[in-house]
């Protein structure tokens, strides 16, 4: 017998569930989603209709740990606590949770398929989300994942001054200022999962899509995951080239500055 899914007779909403299936399919095979590493969260509200409005929840309200008030009645798709990347690919609604942010900003209920928790590291990502809402950006989706290359050039002091890496890898193939303009922000290490870090990510995310936690990880934001993804995937292949030099031995000359200027006029890029 076929389990019924909140996913059934919504292709939308399935859509939407299927796009964060591949990329964590992506996430696992580029080897950055060891274990359970890395999240995963998506504003799915514009999918939800009346019947998933009106469906009980499946869990007693759950504390965020602070009030946002721009996600009354919004709905996310999450990634599970301790679940893994390469599971969610495979059995998304087993390895992730939808769930309903309560009218006082302070509490979600998740409401399909199982009782999953989400990530730990949900009250960022809500943070997040409510942040993008209230500057009035129109994207959707937040993802943190642990690219090797880009984690081992921020063990490097040079690169944390900001915007020389982003300069830096944008001047490896043109490709990455005309996908990524905004460039990669830097916060210096902080403690995974703490407040500090929630704080300093808002902070970066208001000049960058991207934002390198320094020896952890990347946090991403975008329109849908695949966007999310994809600024960090053009990033990574600057880093490879770059990186690939290196160990060739010699310093690459990267694009010069005049021609890095020719690509953002040309692409009506930000200066």
């Amino acid at each position: 017998m076929t389990t019924k899914s909140v996913l059934d007779s919504r292709p939308a909403l399935a859509a939407e569930v299927e796009k964060v299936a591949e990329v964590a399919g992506y996430l696992w095979q580029k080897g950055w989603a060891e274990r359970n590493g890395g999240n995963i969260s998506v504003n799915i509200t514009e999918h939800v209709d009346y019947q998933i409005r009106s469906m009980p929840a499946i869990t007693a309200p759950i504390a965020i740990g602070s009030t946002l008030p721009h996600l009354k009645g919004c709905y996310f798709f999450c990634k599970g606590n301790n679940k893994r990347m390469r599971d969610l690919a495979r059995r998304p609604m087993e390895n992730g949770a939808i769930i309903r942010i309560l009218d006082d900003c302070a509490h979600y209920e998740i409401v399909a398929d199982n009782p999953v928790m989400p990530t730990s590291e949900l009250p960022s990502h809500l943070a997040m989300h409510n942040h993008l809402i209230g500057r009035g950006s129109d994207y959707k989706a937040a993802l943190h994942t642990h690219p090797i290359d880009l984690i081992a050039m921020s063990h490097t002091p040079k690169f944390l001054e900001k915007d020389v890496l982003s300069n830096l890898l944008w001047s490896m193939i043109p490709e990455t200022k005309a996908f990524c303009p905004r460039g990669l922000g830097i916060i210096p290490y902080q403690l995974p999962g703490s407040q500090a870090l929630a704080e300093a990510t808002l902070r970066e995310l208001d000049d960058y899509d991207v934002v390198m936690w320094e020896k952890h990880g990347v946090c991403a934001v975008g329109k849908d995951i695949f966007e999310a993804f994809d600024q960090v995937d053009v990033l990574s292949k600057s880093a490879q080239i770059y990186i690939s030099a290196r160990c060739m031995g010699y310093e690459p000359d990267g694009m010069s500055h005049e021609q890095m200027q020719e690509m953002t006029r040309a692409f009506n890029l930000p200066k």
